[in-house]
């Protein structure tokens, strides 16, 4: 079965979707079988592909509608964006509504899990999740194998992760082994010394819970994003480029 990546913060503007889109790439360019699954009902990576809900004969949110697992429409949902580097399940608005769709469900908290395990073959399935805690969030953590947490080196963005850690705390109640996680650096300015003195305070809190590897600014993710492709489709020399080539080596190594 592929390793899972839920890639998720409760706080906005973070470089959330950025991280999956990205990461995605790396790892695909590194010979790996990727999927990437929007499961935010706002769409941001599949409209950064060029993806949109209109005409979409099937979208991620079809994958918790299936009455059983095996029922599951991955071969309506798949789409192979752009250059095809890795596939993807879209975002529809649909997925705002699963809290409602699903609150009588048996089981409703692992019909992502027992999607994936009837589903294609990949070897990573990378999970943009919803901002927001709801049902959706909750399969995505229960599934994943790791949770990476990117955290903007901004004081306000220390104070955001705290709701989903209370998310977290919730659901290692019940589980049956802790949600394993690392948090990710990212949009960090190295001229300024606030972030600097974030990113020492990061380190701090996290240890070993954290990557080394840190996301910078560049313009380059903002070009690709209006071109409609990952980062290492439009500068595959950039420095943005290299460090999730980094980050994609330190989760192959966990």
């Amino acid at each position: 079965m592929a390793r899972i990546l839920a890639i998720a913060n409760q706080k906005g503007g973070v470089g959330k979707t950025t991280t999956a889109l990205s990461l995605a790439g790396a790892l695909a360019l590194a010979g790996r079988r990727v999927l990437v699954m929007d499961l935010d009902p706002h769409g941001c990576a599949s409209a950064h592909l060029g993806v949109f809900p209109e005409g979409l004969a099937a979208s991620a949110a079809d994958l918790f509608l299936a009455e059983e697992a095996g029922q599951a429409p991955w071969d309506k949902v798949i789409r192979q964006p752009g250059s095809g580097l890795f596939d993807l399940a879209p975002s529809c608005p649909r997925l705002s509504e699963l809290d409602m769709d699903l609150k009588d469900r048996k089981g409703k908290g692992i019909v992502l899990r027992q999607a994936l395990e009837s589903g294609p073959v990949y070897d990573h399935v990378l999970l943009d999740c919803p901002p927001h805690t709801g049902v959706v969030l909750v399969n995505a953590l229960v599934a994943a194998d790791l949770l990476i947490i990117p955290i903007q080196t901004d004081f306000l963005a220390l104070h955001g992760v705290r709701h989903l850690f209370d998310t977290m705390r919730a659901l290692n109640r019940v589980l049956p082994r802790p949600i394993a996680y690392r948090a990710l650096a990212t949009m960090f300015d190295r001229r300024a010394k606030a972030c600097l003195r974030v990113l020492a305070l990061l380190r701090a809190k996290f240890g070993d819970r954290m990557f080394q590897t840190v996301i910078g600014l560049d313009t380059k993710f903002r070009e690709a994003s209006a071109a409609g492709k990952v980062v290492q489709e439009l500068a595959p020399d950039c420095r943005g480029a290299g460090e999730y080539a980094r980050l994609a080596e330190e989760v192959a190594a966990l």
